[in-house]
């Protein structure tokens, strides 16, 4: 099993991304840190616990994190996610409390705890927590065995004409993180808006006929009202998860080597990420994602669902 720290701002791509990896073997979340993004932080931890309670996991702790990105005022994306971070859905009750420990001391604890490239980071929100981390315990970077991040694009932007909406939102975090020397694989929007969520992928859900399945039918009808209106999309990009599935399984999301640089001093182009793909890029620390196997990935989505749905019904017995 890939042992994980999953950092994020769930978030309806962030919820599906919960899923992954909880439901599938390959994955063992040690953790689940939040972070201020598509929502303010105290709602989207409890829409972390509330994805929990949904996959009716009771184990799996939740750290709440930064409020705010380091040196800029909070942002949201209310306009897609909706008044709580997880619009379209009926939040169970959680089934634990949230931990008393901060994210940024949690996620410092258990990278110095496990063994020496043991750990990967997967942030699917804006990275501040992260920085801090790495700022705070500078030891974390080398005990990492790699950061995988969902954010920026090889060219473009969602947040702005240039920039996507995580890196976009904590640009001073996010080129903290791009800078340390550690492995860091970044699954931006030139990936990510290929994992499109189809009538196709929404039958093979309603196919499995469970509770379970039910909520992510609903996440992704708000979802794809809100990617219609406000993005244009005629079926919703499914971001967050695509870093799981790349650690289930690299051949499904493929990558290819490329330094990144953050953008965050420039008035139009705060929080672009620029990726140098000329030849000498070959011996980067960084990696991007290019291409997704559409099919693949939501087989993974949908088994991922229906072994929790079973999980579930086990538990009844």
């Amino acid at each position: 099993m890939r042992p994980i720290i999953l950092d994020c701002d769930p978030g309806h791509d962030d919820a599906v991304a919960i899923m992954l990896a909880l439901g599938n073997p390959a994955i063992d979340v040690r953790a689940i840190t939040t972070v201020g993004g598509n929502h303010v932080v105290d709602k989207i931890t409890a829409n972390a616990l509330g994805v929990l309670a949904a996959c009716h996991d009771s184990s799996t702790p939740v750290y709440k994190g930064a409020a705010k990105p380091l040196m800029r005022p909070v942002e949201v994306a209310e306009t897609i996610h909706g008044e709580t971070g997880l619009g379209g859905v009926d939040l169970p009750s959680p089934l634990r409390e949230i931990e008393t420990d901060n994210a940024v001391s949690a996620i410092i604890r258990l990278v110095m705890e496990s063994n020496p490239g043991e750990l990967t980071l997967v942030a699917t929100g804006p990275l501040t927590n992260i920085a801090l981390a790495a700022r705070v315990e500078p030891r974390i970077v080398e005990r990492l065995r790699e950061v995988v991040v969902m954010g920026g694009a090889i060219s473009g932007g969602n947040w702005s004409a240039c920039a996507e909406f995580n890196i976009h939102v904590d640009p001073e975090a996010a080129a903290i993180v791009f800078d340390e020397p550690w492995p860091v694989t970044m699954v931006g929007l030139d990936l990510t808006h290929q994992a499109l969520a189809t009538a196709q992928v929404e039958e093979k859900i309603r196919a499995l006929d469970t509770a379970l399945g039910s909520f992510t039918l609903d996440l992704l009808a708000f979802f794809r009202e809100t990617y219609r209106d406000v993005e244009g999309f005629d079926d919703p990009p499914v971001h967050d998860p695509c870093t799981i599935a790349y650690l289930i399984d690299p051949t499904i999301v493929e990558t290819i080597p490329a330094p990144v640089s953050v953008e965050w001093r420039g008035e139009l182009t705060r929080g672009m990420t620029v990726v140098d793909r000329r030849a000498q890029a070959a011996q980067a620390h960084t990696r991007v994602a290019t291409r997704l196997d559409h099919e693949r990935f939501f087989d993974l989505v949908v088994e991922a669902i229906s072994t929790l749905s079973h999980r579930k019904d086990n538990a009844h017995v």
